[in-house]
């Protein structure tokens, strides 16, 4: 009777010892999750008020420091039943390297995808030419970029492979600069073929009086001399500017008798005398 009195005292004793300890971790945990969500509302708030700051990296660093908040409280539960948090600590640090190491590709791209979002060589709608990859964006992911080609292809782009790449974008900048060259024969007027070219660009109202357009002679080629008029417009309507510039030039060049030779090739035969 005696034993089973002390049992039932150290018994009732570790029953209240460990109902404060539920009842801690029970506390910390709510407290836990709570302070979590603030955190994680908090951040998304302030990333906002950051100008320009893309909203894939806001949800993604907003839910990073939730994700930190409630490990922290897991820890501090454990701590509650006697357990070594050093132990944890370590066993975490163990698990996130080998976790580390077999995502190493993925994690690559993680950070890769940040560093785009961050730096922004490149935004939804603009083209661009990275590498063996080229195509407007259409998405910025964490993990990869989608992007459509020219003839409307899906392209999904690894986040490392853009970043490890020169990138090339093609309409970031307000202004483009665009040469038209077109070959004439030898035999041509060149003052008239420039003449000609100037007076068609100066009557485009798509190209910009500023840098001032200008024609010259780039090249004395083979077959033709290289007439070239260069020009400056607006990003959006360089394409169009060029195709158009480009079949004025031909149809100006014809109506003023200005020709626009085909590829020649002068062979001599050098013959052997008899005996």
């Amino acid at each position: 009777m005696a034993a089973l009195s002390a049992g039932l005292e150290q018994a009732g004793a570790l029953a209240v010892e460990y109902s404060f300890s539920v009842l801690g971790a029970v506390i910390l945990l709510i407290a836990g999750f709570i302070v979590a969500g603030v955190v994680e509302r908090a951040a998304y708030r302030g990333l906002s008020g950051v100008r320009g700051f893309d909203e894939t990296l806001k949800k993604f660093l907003s839910k990073t420091a939730r994700y930190g908040v409630l490990i922290i409280t897991v820890v501090a539960v454990l701590a509650q039943f006697g357990v070594q948090t050093a132990s944890i600590l370590a066993a975490l640090g163990a698990a996130g390297l080998a976790i580390g190491l077999a995502l190493q590709g993925t994690l690559q791209n993680i950070a890769a995808g940040i560093m785009l979002l961050v730096l922004r060589p490149f935004r939804v709608g603009e083209y661009v030419d990275a590498g063996s990859v080229s195509g407007t964006i259409v998405e910025i992911g964490l993990f990869a970029t989608e992007l459509k080609t020219i003839d409307g292809l899906f392209v999904l782009a690894p986040n490392s492979e853009l970043w490890n790449s020169p990138v090339t974008n093609y309409t970031r900048n307000a202004l483009r600069r665009a040469d038209v060259t077109i070959g004439i024969g030898y035999g041509d007027d060149i003052d008239l073929a420039q003449t000609t070219l100037a007076g068609l660009i100066d009557s485009d109202e798509r190209v910009l009086s500023e840098p001032a357009p200008t024609t010259f002679v780039s090249e004395l080629g083979d077959s033709a001399v290289a007439v070239t008029a260069r020009y400056w417009t607006k990003t959006p309507d360089w394409f169009q500017t060029k195709l158009d510039v480009t079949k004025a030039a031909k149809l100006a060049f014809d109506d003023k008798g200005i020709s626009i030779p085909f590829p020649q090739r002068d062979v001599h035969l050098i013959g052997q005398d008899k005996d």
